[in-house]
């Protein structure tokens, strides 16, 4: 046996694996052996079938499967054992000539590598912002509000106001808004205060029970998705909705807000745990601060990879790459696709690799108990979403559980890791704070990927 690697240049290489007989006989004979076992043919008791018709029948497949097995235990050593990095998997070359499958003989195998770049990165070289909500009595005032109308009661007035909620059926009409033969009927509930075209609004108000209009169904929505809630069907249809619908009120539900009292601050965080309104807006400006703290990491993240993705001067082996990818690509996919969605890809080929760097460079490790104590407070979050707690013990049946699965338990890795990634990022990195208005905040986040 012998491998060769040549080295194109410093992101290409190719590999060359010449095979003799002897490299590869002994196990194919022996996976002869074992596919004559199990191979049966008219004349022959099982397993003693002639192992010149087994090889005329199966030799072929059999070296193929060994060969593949040989050679890609072969470079995987080769790589091992010359500490090399690669970008995806090895690519075969097809060539003409390169053995006779029936008549096996000598073989030679050429591959294509992708090699990972070298690259300098400094963290402190680079400057980011780091962007925090301010959580000010206007917010405070507007999470009261919501949590007001939470705790509210719902009432059921004779005629609708703007801000009311409309128990409807919705019956699709033809061009000259006839009940249409065969169309769309569904139950929906039409929240007037989010209806935005002013004609529409209007109309909606004064409503009473038995009340029938017609409306044009998008201006009661909120884009298609929502109109295909409210219709039971789906997106697609929702596009080839071109007439009026007649809205038929069913009900009128009027949501009266909590007040704010000490039954309401017993209703949100539980009974005597606040004594007062101003005690109240503390607890709920301290949970709104520690709520954003998600998003404000999530925002630094994006900023700081964004950074150090276009700072780093790496270059990757783009067309080695794109052959890789129309290779392996679970569904295929065509040049003119490829090339719209490969520099999104070499993105975060290029963030993956500067992660590596900092986990490698600052020894940073992810062990089991975090992983355990992730799955425990991801459950125990999604119980507290309904308002229940859990057990300690019930908590860590479901994280064992929830950990079985192995997908999962590589989910939560890979998000510690990043974790622990941005947080070495936020320490080394020229790191300016920052604090904004909640407004302002969500503009940042919406900003378009460029």
């Amino acid at each position: 046996m012998e491998i060769t690697q040549n080295n194109i240049d410093k992101l290409n290489a190719k590999l060359t694996i010449k095979l003799g007989k002897e490299d590869y006989d002994a196990r194919y004979n022996e996976a002869l052996k074992t596919a004559r076992k199990s191979m049966s043919l008219p004349g022959f008791r099982p397993g003693h079938v002639p192992m010149s018709l087994v090889k005329k029948k199966y030799g072929a497949a059999v070296l193929a499967e060994e060969l593949n097995t040989l050679l890609s235990d072969k470079i995987n050593e080769h790589v091992r054992e010359n500490n090399l990095h690669l970008l995806g998997q090895p690519l075969p070359v097809e060539k003409k000539g390169e053995g006779d499958f029936e008549n096996p003989s000598d073989f030679e195998f050429e591959y294509e590598m992708g090699l990972a770049p070298e690259f300098d990165l400094n963290l402190d070289k680079f400057k980011v912002t780091y962007h925090t909500i301010k959580v000010d009595d206007k917010l405070v005032d507007k999470q009261i509000q919501d949590m007001a109308k939470r705790y509210g009661r719902l009432t059921e007035p004779d005629a609708s106001e703007d801000s009311d909620l409309l128990m409807t059926t919705l019956i699709e009409l033809d061009e000259n808004d006839e009940i249409k033969e065969g169309g769309m009927m569904s139950d929906a509930t039409v929240s007037i205060e989010f209806v935005e075209d002013k004609k529409t609004k209007k109309a909606l108000t004064g409503l009473k029970k038995n009340d029938e209009i017609v409306v044009d169904p998008h201006k009661i929505s909120k884009g298609h998705d929502d109109l295909a809630r409210m219709l039971n069907t789906t997106h697609e249809a929702v596009h080839h909705i071109h007439t009026n619908f007649k809205l038929r009120v069913n009900e009128v539900k009027r949501l009266i807000p909590s007040d704010i009292n000490q039954e309401l601050f017993d209703k949100v965080f539980g009974k005597d745990a606040v004594k007062d309104e101003a005690e109240f807006r503390t607890r709920v400006q301290d949970d709104m601060t520690n709520h954003f703290k998600g998003d404000e990491t999530w925002l630094f993240k994006r900023e700081a990879s964004r950074e150090l993705v276009d700072g780093v001067k790496m270059e990757l082996p783009d067309e080695f790459l794109k052959r890789w990818i129309h290779a392996t690509n679970e569904n295929p996919i065509n040049d003119s696709d490829l090339d719209k969605e490969y520099p999104a890809y070499a993105k975060g080929l290029k963030w993956q690799l500067i992660m590596n760097r900092i986990l490698d460079e600052h020894q940073i490790r992810v062990e089991s108990e975090e992983v355990m104590n992730h799955a425990k407070e991801n459950i125990a979050s999604q119980f507290a979403q309904y308002g229940m707690p859990i057990p300690d013990e019930e908590l860590e049946k479901y994280a064992a559980n929830m950990l079985q699965n192995q997908e999962e338990v590589r989910k939560i890795f890979d998000r510690l890791y990043e974790d622990k990634v941005i947080d070495k990022c936020r320490e080394l990195m020229k790191v300016k704070d920052k604090e904004v208005a909640y407004d302002d905040f969500v503009k940042l986040v919406n900003e378009q990927e460029h």
